[in-house]
């Protein structure tokens, strides 16, 4: 989905006025806890002005709390406690995720840059694996302008090379290939040559999953199946901002080995195998009203296997999953038809009505998490991403009197998603040099 390189945001920008208190000696446990809960208590004040309350909120002084938390989790990343770090981490993790925090983070990013930095090459595992998310968030907070393409050039060889160290762990690989896909997707996608680079990274992982020459598929090595699928869900997000010429290169290449793929052993590889058809076909369609999939009998016959899978060696809970997302794709691939999901967040909703718009909102929900709504409403790069405008300040008055229908909310969406559709494919054509 196009949008405009984002450059720098002023401090003018809508965001969230939020604090805590601090307390002398507080465990990292209490201070994780003090962060959300003061986030959770004052959420509704930054969105909704009440007016009559009789309660005048200092929000001068809330700020200021709230930074001397934030940035006593970032002087605990420097402590020589591996545990303190983990916990500073992950409050980190915690606060990026759940409110927007560009001013602040602006004038802290070179040392929470350094910070991740240390922990990527020094911690173990699962300290490197929070730290990549981190990272991610940090991209995501800052926008996707030149701060967050700043950062990424800088961390993009150590998080490549723990990407492809055969030797670390599994959830660190798999956290390095999210934040490879998406610190690419919103701080230098825009530019051909990194782009192209990152696909090509992401591809060498999840391609030693393809068949070999006689047709079979290799026995996967325990966790990597799930690096496969997050290496695969990077790759496809990147895909979907790639020029016609370049998209029709990788449709040759992968449709073919990714329908072998579907006979995975592991659900969660085939369902994320499933949805890159379903997006590659997508695209596809996209650039070209006579695409045809290649052996679309043969592929269709599996999909109606997996999605009415009754092997009952299969967990109930992966046998609901798999045949409810391979409906969806099947259903897509015989008919072009998209089951309608509709995200709503404040008074706004977002209308994901396509398989590229899902891998797009599914890549921000999997680093955000229940946070994502939040960010929908607030963050600017996901507001442009998705065609939302300026975030809305509304008070109680106006959004008791919202009275925009349904229909209206999705006829306007859905004309905000056509136009951005016919942006892209002139932005791709003016890619296809670089490429």
């Amino acid at each position: 989905m196009p949008r405009s390189k984002k450059g720098k945001r002023g401090s003018g920008k809508p965001g969230v006025k939020n604090g805590m208190k601090v307390e002398s000696g507080a465990s990292d446990d209490e201070m994780t806890s003090d962060v959300l809960s003061h986030y959770s208590s004052t959420s509704e004040t930054a969105s909704v002005l009440e007016e009559g309350s009789g309660e005048q909120i200092d929000e001068q002084t809330a700020q200021e709390e709230t930074e001397d938390k934030l940035k006593q989790c970032i002087d605990n990343l420097m402590d020589k406690s591996a545990k303190t770090r983990l916990a500073a981490l992950e409050s980190l993790r915690q606060a990026f995720s759940s409110r927007v925090l560009y001013d602040f983070l602006t004038g802290q990013r070179l040392t929470v840059r350094d910070c991740l930095e240390r922990s990527l090459k020094k911690g173990s595992g699962e300290e490197q694996a929070v730290a990549a998310t981190v990272f991610t968030l940090l991209c995501i907070q800052l926008g996707g302008g030149d701060e967050a393409e700043e950062g990424f050039k800088s961390l993009r060889p150590i998080l490549t090379s723990i990407l492809n160290d055969g030797s670390a762990s599994i959830a660190a690989r798999q956290s390095c290939a999210r934040a490879l896909g998406m610190c690419c997707y919103v701080s230098t996608a825009e530019e051909g040559e990194d782009l192209v680079k990152s696909l090509a990274l992401l591809e060498s992982v999840f391609i030693t999953s393809y068949p070999n020459r006689e047709g079979t598929l290799p026995t996967p090595k325990p966790g990597m199946p799930g690096l496969h699928a997050a290496a695969l869900q990077a790759w496809s997000l990147l895909v979907t901002l790639c020029p016609a010429s370049k998209l029709t290169e990788l449709l040759e290449m992968h449709l073919p080995k990714l329908q072998a793929c579907l006979q995975s052993s592991d659900v969660n590889y085939r369902i994320a195998v499933g949805e890159t058809i379903a997006l590659l076909v997508e695209l596809g369609r996209d650039i070209d009203e006579e695409f045809e999939v290649e052996d679309s009998e043969s592929l269709c016959e599996c999909l109606k296997s997996l999605a009415t899978d009754g092997n009952k060696h299969r967990a109930k809970n992966d046998r609901r999953k798999q045949r409810s997302i391979f409906r969806e794709v099947l259903h897509y691939i015989e008919s072009e038809d998209f089951t309608e999901e509709k995200i709503r967040f404040g008074v706004e909703s977002v209308y994901i009505d396509g398989w590229m718009r899902k891998r797009i909102y599914d890549a921000f929900k999997e680093i955000l998490e229940s946070g994502v709504r939040h960010h929908l409403q607030f963050n600017q790069l996901l507001r442009d991403i998705f065609g939302l405008g300026p975030p809305l300040i509304l008070d109680a008055a106006t959004i008791k009197g919202n009275k925009i229908s349904r229909v209206e909310k999705h006829l306007y969406n859905s004309a905000a998603f056509k136009a951005r559709t016919k942006l892209r494919n002139k932005v791709r054509d003016k890619r296809a040099d670089v490429m």
